[in-house]
């Protein structure tokens, strides 16, 4: 069963920063492909970050890149998010999701609010 909870979410002031973890049992991380969403109140979930199993190759969504890094620890079977720069439009639940190996979001965590203020 795998199981994954995010951790690190709150309040912060615009232009502050935020560190999340994704912390994984059941299964070894690093064999699979990891990634961050978020969906924010009355809006569609968002791809935010994903990276690769070795943590080589990382992508982003349009409105986080340059200010998100994600990044992995295969040995802590835990992904991270580091947030810098934070604007309102960033506050949403934040996901942490388990991908499947055709490349499609699996597992998925309980969620983490952040919520910036302006």
């Amino acid at each position: 069963q795998v199981q994954l909870v995010e951790s690190g979410g709150g309040l912060v002031q615009a232009g502050g920063s935020l560190r999340l973890s994704c912390a994984a049992s059941g299964r070894a991380i690093s064999t699979y492909t990891m990634g961050w969403f978020r969906q924010a109140p009355g809006k569609e979930r968002e791809f935010v970050a994903s990276i690769s199993r070795s943590g080589g190759a990382t992508y982003y969504g349009d409105s986080v890149k340059g200010r998100f890094t994600i990044s992995r620890d295969n040995a802590k079977n835990t992904m991270y998010l580091q947030m810098n720069s934070l604007k309102p439009e960033d506050t949403a639940v934040y996901y942490c999701t388990m991908y499947n190996v055709v490349g499609l979001p699996n597992y998925w965590g309980q969620g983490t609010p952040v919520t910036v203020s302006s």
